[in-house]
């Protein structure tokens, strides 16, 4: 997650100093091996491309973004389901466990907390009802029956009310 947050950090810097993202849109594909996603833009007339981990539970593809301007301006494939997380107000809210099953029953997609490295999480799910629960920081969210439709993107929100740290820390002496 560092390495996203200097990617974010340095793309921030780069708009500072005049650096025009107007010149084409941000355009995320599945690559050629499936196991990531190609995040592409123009930048002075050339084409600049990032990655994204596309990761897999069984047949169920997801990805995690939205760090950043460029992640968050950028177009993406039509995945049925859109999870956004959010702590206290904030927009942002990363590492969170997600748990994803049929409302009738069957096998968990279980996606840890180490492969949701941003606010957004994109997940390819079959048409069908499902149940889906967060977890950060010992707290759960739960949405229940969540319908998700063939064509048609369900973009959701998974809400905290405050924004608590993952590990606290050890008094002071």
């Amino acid at each position: 997650m560092n390495g996203r947050i200097m990617l974010a950090l340095a793309l921030s810097c780069c708009a500072g100093a005049g650096l025009s993202f107007a010149e084409s849109e941000f355009i995320a594909r599945v690559g050629e091996s499936g196991e990531f996603l190609e995040l592409e833009h123009r930048v002075e007339g050339r084409t600049v491309k990032n990655y994204l981990p596309l990761h897999r539970a069984g047949s169920v593809r997801y990805f995690s973004a939205g760090v950043g301007m460029e992640e968050r301006a950028a177009l993406y494939p039509p995945f049925s389901l859109k999870l956004v997380m959010t702590a206290g107000g904030k927009p942002f809210l990363a590492g969170v466990e997600v748990v994803i099953q049929r409302a009738k029953g069957g096998a968990a997609i279980r996606i840890p907390r180490e492969q949701v490295e941003g606010p957004w999480l994109f997940v390819d799910l079959p048409p069908g009802l499902y149940d889906i629960r967060g977890t950060h920081a010992d707290r759960e969210q739960t949405l229940k029956g969540v319908k998700v439709e063939r064509g048609r993107q369900q973009v959701l929100y998974l809400r905290w009310p405050d924004d608590r740290p993952v590990a606290a820390r050890p008094p002071m002496e």
